[in-house]
């Protein structure tokens, strides 16, 4: 399964993980977060960023990047657990999203702080923005949050911002996220991300652990089962894999 959950999938994990390290990376003061749960996948792979240059004498207008549930991912997933350091409660909804030909793209997370007004929205962004603009994000054709990049690591770059309840309520009722950031190029890209589902994750219940645990057995289970049969098929009718090349006498 590429780039997904937070718990059940790989994306989400790594974004679980910064919750460790975001407040000491970020550049405004963060509320404390707690450590991921115990069950953790792999690493993902990277998200796969727009990479096309605007062409000479073509107008440099925006990008819309269309982006679908990564298929493996039926529906948003709640996780809650206590931070280890004040002992509040903290619960993180939670979804990875793929490209039309099924390329990881980008991971969304929103996190619930016992006790704090305000709630976190993290995104798990590709490889090849600008970081230094940072990153803006609405609902629909609501009013734009800003957001701020806090690290990268091999699997892309996480961006964050604060927002009170009344955005929360709009994701709830909301049809999409749309996060609007500058690649390489200057160039403007806005993906636009589905709510649909997020309000019934977000007031529903957390995923029981037994349960999470068995997904995530199921899930490394195919990853290897993939595996295999691609091996198989790299194989062909030799029998065997192709022996490397000699090296070159010096």
């Amino acid at each position: 399964m590429a780039l997904s959950s937070f718990y059940l999938r790989p994306a989400a994990i790594a974004l679980a993980v910064c919750v460790a390290t975001g407040s000491a990376m970020a550049q405004q003061p963060q509320p404390a977060r707690p450590a991921a749960p115990a069950q953790k996948p792999a690493a993902p792979a990277a998200p796969a960023a727009p990479q096309a240059a605007p062409q000479q004498g073509q107008q440099a207008g925006p990008t819309v990047v269309q982006v679908k549930p990564e298929p493996s991912q039926t529906d948003w997933l709640k996780v809650c657990g206590e931070d280890p350091g004040n002992k509040k409660r903290i619960c993180y909804t939670t979804r990875d999203f793929v490209s039309d030909q099924g390329q990881p793209v980008l991971a969304v997370a929103v996190y619930d702080i016992q006790g704090d007004p305000n709630r976190i929205v993290r995104f798990l962004m590709p490889l090849g923005l600008l970081l230094q603009p940072g990153m803006r994000f609405s609902v629909d054709a609501g009013q734009g949050q800003a957001g701020k990049f806090a690290v990268c690591f091999p699997n892309g770059c996480f961006a964050e911002g604060a927002v009170g309840q009344a955005v929360i309520d709009q994701m709830r009722k909301g049809n999409a996220i749309r996060v609007s950031v500058q690649n390489q190029f200057t160039r403007e890209v806005t993906f636009d991300v589905p709510l649909t589902g997020f309000a019934k994750a977000f007031d529903g219940a957390p995923i029981d652990p037994k349960v999470l645990e068995e997904q995530q057995r199921q899930m490394q289970e195919q990853m290897q089962k993939q595996a295999e049969d691609l091996r198989k098929k790299l194989e062909g009718g030799t029998g065997a894999a192709p022996a490397p090349a000699a090296p070159a006498k010096p």
